[in-house]
């Protein structure tokens, strides 16, 4: 049976990019079909309990810090930890992967995915500036026109009800892979992901 994935990311999120292409390569070996969902973590925090980053304890952000530095090293993945856009705003990303896969279908939505969060934390480029985002477009050998698609009402309804659908899921988190129900949330969750769409 070929199973459904709803992933589950910000565009900002340094988690969501250690988790990426790992993510995309068991799905496809898997067979399983992706719903490429970017959230606004804005709105889900304040419902599940979440914090911005500056809001947590000292002692909570310097081992984020930590974490991130083994992972970057055991995946091999460059990470800047203190990217030079960072906090930065994931609204018009997420609009424009959200009119991506709606128009543009999963594979090419997946693609500028990568491209997004890889801006953010290996080439110190930003991902709220509409230049940004079109040369990301470009790069990832899509359509010039989804950018101005993702500025109109289409991209934040789209985007609007992705981040509605996470909070029906339960989703609190980045990312988060729900199957059949169930909620799988950090990509240090993958081998567990992997496991049930092998099942």
């Amino acid at each position: 049976m070929r199973r459904t994935v709803d992933y589950y990311f910000a565009t900002m999120s340094p988690w969501a990019y250690l988790g990426h292409e790992r993510f995309v390569r068991l799905a496809s070996a898997a067979g399983a079909e992706v719903r490429v969902r970017p959230m606004d973590l804005g709105k889900i925090f304040p419902l599940s309990g979440g914090l911005p980053l500056g809001k947590r304890a000292p002692q909570r952000q310097a081992y984020r810090l930590v974490e991130l530095r083994r992972w970057s090293e055991w995946l091999k993945l460059p990470l800047n930890l203190h990217p030079k856009h960072f906090p930065v705003s994931g609204d018009a990303s997420c609009r424009l992967i959200s009119v991506v896969a709606e128009r543009d279908g999963t594979e090419a939505a997946l693609r500028l995915t990568g491209a997004v969060l890889a801006a953010v934390w290996a080439q110190e480029r930003d991902i709220a500036d509409t230049a940004t985002l079109a040369a990301l477009l470009r790069e990832s050998g899509l359509d010039a026109a989804r950018l101005a698609q993702s500025q109109a009402e289409e991209g934040q309804a789209l985007a609007d009800a992705h981040t509605q659908a996470a909070i029906d899921a339960g989703v609190f988190g980045a990312p988060a892979y729900v199957i059949d129900g169930e909620v799988y949330w950090g990509q240090d969750r993958l081998d567990f992901v992997e496991r049930r769409l092998r099942a």
